[in-house]
């Protein structure tokens, strides 16, 4: 059997990318067969792979990943390919075709032995395999009836995918729209071997979290703690990538919700007494964890950081017990803001009815964005405003959700609650009366440069309830313990 496989790291079965063609070929016959306008013919599924990029106008290229829906169908690494899945409309029967560069004789020189379209058969397990310059020939002698191509805007970046031109295109009836949807939904619910490669992600990271955790101390720069991580994710796990930017922020910066970026990257000392939020995760065969652990710098949380942590630990907690197949996303955020704002209230943070704070908006200014994702080969997967989801609540409070659906099992998620004191969000809220009249304003001054707090894991939603798949210390005994072991 043909896998994907880093050393004696996980092996990724082709069959998974298989399986993934066939249940996206069911998925567009069961959506367009009553609309299709023809009873026998073929019907093709065209992508196109990613491609190399430059940086900018040097020679220099950016280590290759390749697109994420070209992944879930065909599980290739090399760049330039494109791919078609072949159905037959009448029987259902379906190929699967790669097309590969033919690239010059040079290139075995350069980079490596030059593979014929027999090893990419096998390699990959598709039924076909021919070169790219050969797709006009090919779409020639397959007459399809209607070529299916793919484009679509993510909802949470806002940038559009382009439909891929290819020679002969103008032969066909084509469209661009009809797939984007059909395909984004079926990456939602995840398959078995979709979901043991998932698992062995999140081990991995949470495995270099740990690490993470044990390494730092005072004096220790928070790129430091980068370098952990990303070092154990490859040199154990074989993970060549990381699934985004590391976010490794201390002190005030750990209430900088995507810090690490360019212009702040990850490159402050830390500081005895304060917190640190690491959010890092691996990626492996495209799949990708998203893991955040928060801790205190010297391995001994302060009162206050016990406060604030076992506020956001209990709302975790409180949505892990109730997500599960048919409950609200909506519903986990509402809870999750909730039980932040009991516990707040309980420590002396806030006054007030905890429900009338709720609908006030309180929870957005502790925990600004949604409770979390969907998760898969894209750190924020596809799939959460497709236009036959609800749309994006327009509360402000609610209005960072990155879905809204109902769960559903073998739904893949980050269950992330937060709680962080940034300035312009304090400053804000004690501006407006409405808000200020439940703050307890003296106590929540004295909390203007703590930082944040972050718990995020990784999660299968299942008919009964919630499996999380980030392995590391939660609790405050917990962190303690494991940091002491160091």
């Amino acid at each position: 059997m043909a896998s994907f496989k880093m050393g004696s790291c996980h092996a990724v079965p082709m069959t998974l990318f298989k399986n993934n063609r066939d249940k996206v070929s069911k998925a567009v016959l069961s959506n367009l067969l009553e609309g299709l306008k023809f009873s026998a013919g073929q019907l093709l599924i065209l992508l196109e792979g990613g491609k190399d990029k430059s940086w900018y106008n040097t020679d220099v290229d950016h280590v290759f990943r390749q697109e994420s829906y070209f992944q879930y169908m065909f599980g290739a690494k090399e760049p330039g390919c494109y791919g078609i899945l072949s159905i037959d409309v009448k029987t259902s029967a379906t190929t699967s075709v790669l097309f590969v560069p033919r690239l010059p004789e040079e290139y075995e020189t350069w980079m490596g032995a030059l593979l014929k379209p027999e090893a990419f058969k096998a390699m990959y397990e598709v039924d076909e395999v021919y070169y790219v310059d050969e797709i006009e020939a090919y779409l020639e002698r397959t007459t399809p009836k209607l070529i299916l191509t793919l484009s679509g805007t993510n909802s949470d970046s806002g940038l559009t995918m382009q439909p891929p031109e290819f020679a002969g295109k103008e032969k066909y009836v084509t469209n661009c729209d009809l797939l984007y949807p059909i395909l984004s939904e079926c990456r939602v619910i995840k398959s078995a071997e979709e979901i043991e490669v998932l698992r062995y992600v999140a081990k991995v990271s949470s495995d270099a979290h740990i690490k993470v955790m044990q390494f730092i101390r005072p004096g220790r720069m928070e790129f430091e703690g980068e370098a952990v991580f990303l070092h154990h994710s490859y040199a154990v796990g074989g993970c060549r990538h990381a699934s985004y930017t590391c976010i490794c922020g201390s002190g005030t910066n750990s209430a900088i919700l995507h810090y690490g970026h360019a212009g702040a990257p990850n490159d402050r000392p830390i500081q005895d007494g304060e917190m640190c939020l690491f959010d890092m995760g691996a990626n492996y065969c495209g799949y990708a964890a998203d893991i955040t652990c928060s801790f205190p710098a010297n391995g001994k949380f302060t009162e206050d950081q016990k406060f604030i942590y076992n506020a956001v630990l209990e709302a975790r907690n409180a949505v892990m017990k109730t997500a599960r197949d048919g409950v609200s996303w909506v519903d986990m955020h509402k809870l999750a803001g909730k039980v932040l704002l009991e516990r707040l209230k309980a420590g002396g943070l806030l006054t007030g009815d905890v429900d009338e704070m709720l609908e006030a908006g309180l929870s957005g200014i502790f925990q600004p964005h949604g409770l979390g994702h969907l998760l898969g080969l894209d750190v924020h997967d596809v799939g959460g405003y497709l236009s036959t989801e609800p749309p994006r609540p327009s509360e402000p409070w609610l209005s960072k959700l990155r879905f809204a659906r109902t769960l559903k099992a073998g739904m893949y998620v980050t269950i992330e609650p937060g709680c962080y004191f940034i300035g312009r969000l304090m400053d804000n809220a004690l501006a407006n009366p409405d808000i200020r009249k439940y703050i307890n304003v003296e106590m929540f001054e004295r909390f203007r440069n703590f930082g944040g707090v972050r718990i995020e894991d990784d999660v299968l939603i299942t008919k009964t309830g919630a499996e999380n798949f980030a392995i590391v210390p939660r609790t405050v005994e917990e962190i303690e313990a494991t940091m002491a072991a160091k």
